[in-house]
């Protein structure tokens, strides 16, 4: 496993090996000054931590440029608490505050790993939107949300309307995700909360839950949990 870690703080780069080291020693572990370096290397990471303030190209800009040619599992570190949505919006699977707490990192870090070696294993979910044919990893989807004769297939990083039913998607997205409202099926991945009528993803979007599906919802959020599923709240 090939992990990256951007941040200019020596001390918290050293810290972070240390951790990562513990847990996976088997780990190949690179250290990056600058957002610069990190894309200049042209390498292809399983996971990078990355920090937002830095000289040069902040963390934020950084995973804009990542996203578009890599499939790294992005774990931001820093002070900033206020950046936490900018975060959610460039993809990133979890928002470390700064002083790091072992306890946490180590949580965060083992969900990461178990992501990283899903994604190995993982089949692709094929699709036609417009003219492009395009293999998704189910774990990018956040919603799916009903067009008339049509579906969105939102993203953090993009949306693709294809034609399909809710029905068919729903059979062939799997058990990770839940139809929550006619018009909308949700990855419980990425469930930050919920009320008896609506749900709020990590991304800050909120999507209808119908009043009668509630009771059922609570028990397959709390079933795909227990069964080992990943959540990226």
């Amino acid at each position: 496993m090939e992990i990256a870690i951007c941040d200019d703080e020596k001390v918290i780069c050293e810290q972070i090996r240390r951790l990562i080291e513990r847990q996976r020693a088997d780990a190949v572990v690179m250290l990056y000054r600058t957002g610069e370096e990190l894309l200049a290397a042209g390498k292809q990471f399983d996971i990078i931590f990355l920090d937002i303030k830095m000289d040069g190209k902040s963390g934020i800009e950084t995973a804009r440029a990542l996203q578009r040619r890599e499939e790294s599992i992005l774990i931001f570190i820093t002070g900033l608490k206020e950046y936490v949505f900018d975060a959610f919006d460039v993809g990133a699977f979890h928002y470390l505050l700064k002083p790091l707490s072992e306890e946490k990192f180590m949580e965060v870090f083992g969900r990461a790993v178990q992501k990283a070696e899903r994604n190995g294993k993982q089949e692709p979910f094929p699709i036609r939107s417009g003219n492009r044919n395009i293999m998704l990893r189910r774990d990018h989807i956040l919603y799916v949300e009903s067009r008339m004769r049509k579906a969105e297939i939102h993203t953090g990083r993009e949306s693709y309307e294809i034609y399909g039913t809710m029905n068919e998607l729903e059979r062939s997205l799997g058990d990770s995700f839940f139809r929550c409202h006619r018009g909308y099926l949700v990855n419980l991945a990425y469930v930050m909360e919920y009320t008896t009528d609506s749900i709020s993803l990590t991304d800050g979007t909120v999507i209808y839950l119908s009043r009668e599906k509630y009771n059922t919802f609570v028990k397959a959020y709390m079933r795909y949990l227990q069964g080992g599923g990943i959540s990226y709240v």
